[in-house]
């Protein structure tokens, strides 16, 4: 059931990130989607019972590594070619909450969640390369970063949310943070363009908004139960909806590299989902 729940919220996940990259103002769409995140957050707050103590350092780290994240995932997508750097963003950070839960979390898989594991990350990240094309420097770096910074947060989210016993109040107090932070960031930086933008572009980008935070807290609920590297890893078939999306809706064709890796990844979620703790 954790791992369906995470596999829809990928799907939620392609449709933001598409969005924001396809974006003529991705820093002010990205505003939108925190803003969405800020209101999702006071809501939680004012319902929901007070944040354990023993979660705020947790909180604060997470909070910290999402704004290096916002950082490199925006200039990822300003230097690089989506279809290579998001890949190798998305493929790594599993990879690396892997051995994190391993090592430092006493999270160990058994031989069938581990296998699982790997293919989604194969899957992904063959996406990344293409003999035809090459890879820059500063694009591969900042996605590279990213990938680290999604591990990140997702590793320090992880264990925050066990130690607060209550999903919801993580996640409400995590958004509440990122978003009083970028929307006073976004205020300071371009004020006038906030309304300009408003006035063409508030319905896409609240959707963003909604997608995105309901992808998130899905995945927080969900490592709130099972492994955290799994729920990593599936989070990250995103990457191959969006491959289908643009095969099927934006007509970009579905080459056998993307069907090899659809088949990887999908073996890779039967394999979680069968054996799954």
């Amino acid at each position: 059931m954790e791992y369906l729940v995470v596999l829809i919220a990928a799907l939620f996940h392609a449709i933001w990130n598409s969005m924001i990259k396809s974006s003529s103002e991705k820093l002010l769409t990205l505003g939108y989607i925190r803003f969405v995140g800020l209101v999702y957050g006071l809501i939680v707050i004012f319902t929901q019972p007070a944040i354990d103590l023993a979660a705020v350092p947790y909180l604060l780290v997470a909070t910290t590594i999402h704004f290096a994240y916002f950082y490199c995932l925006l200039n990822a997508y300003k230097f690089g070619d989506f279809s290579q750097v998001y890949p190798i963003s998305r493929g790594l950070a599993p990879l690396v909450v892997l051995s994190l839960g391993a090592f430092v979390a006493g999270e160990y898989l058994n031989n069938w969640q581990l296998l699982g594991t790997l293919l989604i990350c194969a899957g992904v990240l063959s996406l990344a390369f293409d003999g035809n094309k090459k890879h820059q420097a500063k694009p591969l770096l900042f996605a590279i970063g990213t990938g680290l910074c999604i591990a990140g947060y997702t590793f320090v989210s992880g264990l925050g949310v066990r130690v607060a016993g209550n999903f919801l109040v993580y996640s409400g107090w995590l958004e509440t943070l990122t978003g009083i932070a970028m929307v006073t960031f976004i205020a300071f930086k371009k004020p006038g363009e906030i309304i300009p933008y408003s006035k063409s572009n508030y319905k896409g980008a609240l959707t963003a908004g909604v997608l995105s935070i309901s992808a998130y807290v899905a995945a927080l609920w969900a490592m709130s139960r099972v492994p955290m590297a799994p729920v990593a890893a599936v989070r990250e078939t995103s990457i191959i909806f969006a491959a289908i999306i643009g095969a099927l809706v934006m007509k970009e064709g579905f080459a056998r590299k993307r069907i090899i890796a659809s088949v990887l990844v999908t073996v890779g979620v039967v394999l979680l989902g069968a054996f799954g703790a």
